[in-house]
């Protein structure tokens, strides 16, 4: 992305200060074209012309993401913020360093997913191209990930021990993620992702599917059907298809999984 501004002056020196005042840049930060050179007026009275510049700064994907986050947290009321920009392939990492940051972060990185997906359509919007950016504060992202990895080994654990499905409270793609690949190193445990959107979730059973409930063959002068007649095993939908214990999936049926390489957010296109 560039900026640019035009100015003239009496020199080629007065024009480019002037186009850079415009820009809101030191003259050092921008480069300059000039378009006309200043001609001197005949005899000091008749024709003539000034200087006319072109001045202008370029801006990556990262650099306009950091600039816009600026001026948001300053609207928050913080002044004194560092941004780092530190490029990856394909995206940057924006580290924010600072003061009183803490409450950036918000409950289980709430705020700050919601500043990197804005961040994110910024950068998205320079070349029209994708480029994910990853925001971080005092290396959260790396211990909210160490966190979301004993997580999903112990809910497997708990479920191997239990029998039953465990189900997670909801999560974003990339922190789903995590806790599939934690769930994977616990032998006999398996994990996919279930409901849409922002309900979006991982369950954590045995590969070999839930064990059955054992059941008290004395209810009712141990008679071991359940009202109505049926016996207590497949639970059946108003259709007469069996469904699995406290999923509500047809049983023998395989549940979406998240794609391993899914980002963060998708690509986002420009509307319009």
């Amino acid at each position: 992305m560039i900026k640019e501004a035009i100015a003239t002056g009496d020199t080629v020196e007065q024009a480019f200060e002037k186009a850079c005042e415009e820009l809101g840049v030191e003259s050092h930060e921008a480069e300059f074209e000039i378009l006309e050179m200043p001609v001197k007026k005949t005899f000091g009275l008749f024709g003539g012309s000034p200087a006319k510049v072109r001045a202008y700064i370029k801006s990556s994907p990262a650099e306009a993401a950091a600039a816009y986050l600026k001026k948001v947290v300053n609207g928050m009321g913080l002044n004194n913020i560092e941004i780092s920009i530190q490029e990856e392939e394909s995206g940057a990492l924006l580290s924010l360093t600072g003061e009183d940051i803490g409450f950036i972060i918000g409950h289980r990185g709430e705020t700050l997913d919601a500043l990197q997906y804005l961040t994110g359509l910024v950068a998205n919007h320079v070349d029209n191209t994708y480029y994910r950016i990853t925001l971080d504060i005092g290396n959260y992202r790396e211990k909210r990930k160490e966190t979301l990895e004993v997580l999903g080994r112990k809910m497997a654990a708990k479920a191997l021990k239990t029998g039953r499905n465990c189900s997670l409270e909801p999560m974003n793609p990339y922190e789903r993620r995590i806790i599939h690949t934690a769930v994977q190193e616990v032998e006999g445990a398996k994990s996919w992702s279930e409901g849409e959107d922002m309900a979006r979730h991982v369950v954590i059973g045995p590969e070999e599917g839930e064990r059955p409930q054992r059941r008290n063959n004395n209810y009712r002068g141990g008679n071991s059907r359940s009202r109505g007649g049926q016996k207590g095993g497949n639970r059946r939908n108003n259709g007469g298809r069996p469904r699995s214990e406290n999923t509500g999936r047809p049983a023998g049926t395989s549940p979406k999984r998240d794609s391993v390489d899914a980002p963060l957010y998708g690509r986002i296109d420009r509307k319009g």
